[in-house]
């Protein structure tokens, strides 16, 4: 059995489309750390949230599933949504164990979604589709923080044939864009199939759904991805380079393996490893 406290926290990266929903969806997944009101429950860096895994067991809403999973929670990273930032999205998509692709069910892809896309799969990213917005489908009727399965079941006929018929036109795109793409509830392999999740980042439904796929991916694919080791060098990825008032050059870095130290690398020598997706400190 492997030993939880050699696991770190898996790295997903949220990409897609402008105005698509990614900012609300994990404004949203935020809120299931900070409703637990607990001091230091949530950790939120700049462009990072951490989510522990006893606030996502918290929304799930089954306190047996602690025991089921072996990491100590979720990483968010959320990538700029302009084309702009093209190289930090790709050094987005270079670190993230997992991602979410966020879709507007009701826009449909966009240039930034296809974008993301090719990113995920130049790096062999797994990844899950978000069908967000289920709430302005014409009649939904809003539940609050229900999985989609339960809030479905309480659409009539109309209602769920409109939602299958724009589901299925993002699962053909996908297919389009070479990816086979089912409704997650419907996969029964996620090595060879992508799950696509309905949901409302604004009222929540369809949430837990989302954090049991990637905790599920996780468990199953990346166990082994995810051992570190606190002794030598750190090995990180620098998300940004920036002036800070009163600090001067500053950089946003994930660590996901060994130890960073004080003094070790100079400023210069740090702002020089930018141009590499990836660096090591010694």
């Amino acid at each position: 059995m492997t030993d939880k406290k050699n696991l770190r926290t898996p790295i997903v990266c949220v990409m897609g489309h402008v105005d698509h929903g990614k900012t609300t969806l994990l404004d949203k997944i935020r809120g299931t750390a900070i409703v637990r009101g607990e001091a230091g429950a949530i950790t939120q860096h700049i462009g990072a949230t951490e989510v522990p895994i006893d606030a996502i067991v918290d929304k799930l809403g089954d306190p047996r599933l602690r025991d089921h999973f072996i990491v100590p929670g979720l990483l968010f990273i959320d990538t700029p949504g302009h084309h702009a930032f093209t190289t930090l999205r790709s050094r987005g998509g270079a670190l993230a164990d997992l991602a979410i692709v966020v879709v507007d069910i009701n826009e449909g892809f966009k240039p930034q979604t296809y974008e993301s896309l090719q990113i995920l799969k130049r790096f062999k990213t797994p990844f899950v589709v978000v069908a967000n917005k289920i709430d302005r489908i014409g009649g939904w009727v809003s539940q609050k923080d229900l999985p989609f399965a339960a809030t479905f079941k309480k659409q009539s006929y109309d209602v769920q044939a409109r939602l299958e018929t724009k589901l299925y036109e993002v699962i053909g795109e996908l297919y389009n864009q070479g990816f086979a793409a089912e409704r997650y509830d419907r996969v029964t392999n996620f090595q060879k199939m992508l799950g696509v999740v309905p949901v409302s980042a604004v009222t929540g439904e369809g949430i837990p759904d989302v954090l049991m796929v990637l905790l599920g991916l996780t468990q199953k694919f990346l166990e082994a991805n995810l051992q570190y080791s606190a002794k030598g060098p750190g090995v990180g990825t620098v998300l940004e380079v920036k002036e800070e008032k009163g600090l001067g050059a500053t950089l946003d870095v994930i660590l996901y393996d060994g130890t960073l130290k004080k003094g070790i690398l100079s400023l210069s020598e740090a702002l020089e490893s930018r141009s590499r997706p990836r660096f090591v400190l010694s």
